[in-house]
């Protein structure tokens, strides 16, 4: 039973954010979900007479995802670039210095450690069994990580360690807006060539919200421990409580489309020149 509800409550919040990107009402997208509490780690399948950004910028396709983030993989889906997930851990806790670091460096940071990782095991071998089919280590690829903090009242807040320090974190957002604070970093292989950039958005509550939100997303299995800040503004939960952003929808959930295809524009350019 446990596990049925944990699908259903996955389900919602994928049909909303589905909604959220795709413009298409949550009733019409909540079948799409129902036999699968993600999305797919590959997704090569376009959406005709939309354009394919790496196409535009002469890349090659699909796009390696280094994140295992449901939004990031439905964001890329909303801009029709075509992706294969391959994730490799590292110990995010160990790097930077909270207490010091801008959020802006701390992101990028972490997304450049992942990235470093990430393509060390590509080119080790290590994950020629996860690679798309008839694909190698040795074929041309876009690599894409990325990292997300919470800043409020002067702090970074990263994924919350329990039930009640995400609560302490929603309660602050009643009086003084948060922010989230993204990066996004584009390595091409086998030239290593690299981009990166950051995107900031600001959120404004409204002073209904409380820490029991935490509590009712919880009770919908809603993984909001797994959320920087304890932010889930996808969910319908939250989003009742907000009265403003400051920026985009896509940025707050993990990937600035903006950036995105700044960045990717960037690439091209590099690769062009680094060709003369």
């Amino acid at each position: 039973m446990r596990k049925q509800s944990k699908r259903k409550a996955r389900s919602a919040v994928v049909a909303y954010a589905l909604a959220v990107f795709c413009r298409v009402p949550t009733h019409a997208v909540a079948f799409i979900t129902t036999s699968s509490t993600e999305l797919s780690s590959t997704r090569v399948s376009l959406k005709m007479g939309k354009s394919n950004p790496l196409v535009e910028n002469n890349l090659p396709a699909p796009l390696l995802l280094g994140s295992g983030s449901f939004t990031r993989k439905l964001i890329l889906s909303e801009m029709n670039i075509p992706y294969h997930k391959i994730v490799r851990e590292i110990d995010e806790r160990c790097l930077g210095d909270r207490s010091k670091d801008a959020p802006s460096d701390l992101v990028l940071l972490l997304a450049k450690a992942k990235m470093d990782h990430l393509i060390n095991e590509i080119q080790a071998g290590n994950c020629n069994n996860d690679l798309p089919s008839g694909f190698t280590n040795a074929d041309e690829w876009v690599v894409l990580t990325g990292d997300q903090v919470v800043t409020h009242a002067g702090n970074i807040l990263e994924k919350p360690d329990s039930v009640e320090q995400a609560k302490e974190f929603v309660t602050g957002y009643a009086s003084s807006p948060c922010s989230t604070v993204g990066s996004c970093v584009l390595t091409h292989l086998p030239s290593g060539l690299q981009v990166s950039g950051v995107d900031t958005a600001t959120i404004y509550f409204k002073p209904t919200i409380t820490g029991e939100i935490i509590d009712n997303l919880l009770k919908e299995d809603a993984p909001v421990l797994s959320c920087a800040g304890g932010l889930m503004i996808e969910h319908p939960l939250t989003r009742e409580h907000i009265d403003r952003i400051d920026g985009t929808e896509d940025s707050v959930m993990g990937l600035s489309k903006d950036l995105v295809t700044r960045l990717l524009g960037e690439l091209r350019q590099k690769l062009t020149e680094n060709a003369k």
